[in-house]
């Protein structure tokens, strides 16, 4: 197993789930649970099989579809997805914006 390539998947992982949506989701869990090392094992488990089946299509994919295609695909997608939220962030900024300029004036 090159080690190269496995030390910068895993530091790749683990920078992008730290504060994501599922790493909140298992704050919360384990924060109503009397179990953390249940929480820890079932978000693993999870973890890993997510990361089987991304593995599993990205092989699959990669022999169907040229490399070069699938990477112009995933950034597009992540461009799209970042140009969305930031709209949505602009829209939500300028809704809050007008609220508190009508709730000074009362």
């Amino acid at each position: 197993m090159p080690i190269a390539l496995l030390a910068s998947t895993f530091a790749t992982v683990f920078l992008a789930e730290l504060g994501d949506k599922t790493q909140l989701a298992i704050v919360t869990i384990s924060g109503t649970s009397t179990r953390p090392g249940a929480v820890f094992a079932g978000s693993s488990v999870a973890l890993v099989l997510a990361s089987l089946l991304g593995a599993a299509a990205g092989g699959s994919l990669s022999a169907v579809i040229p490399t070069n295609a699938l990477q112009l695909a995933a950034s597009v997608g992540f461009l799209v997805i970042g140009l969305r939220l930031i709209q949505r962030s602009s829209t939500s900024e300028t809704a809050n914006a007008t609220a508190d300029e009508g709730s000074s004036a009362d």
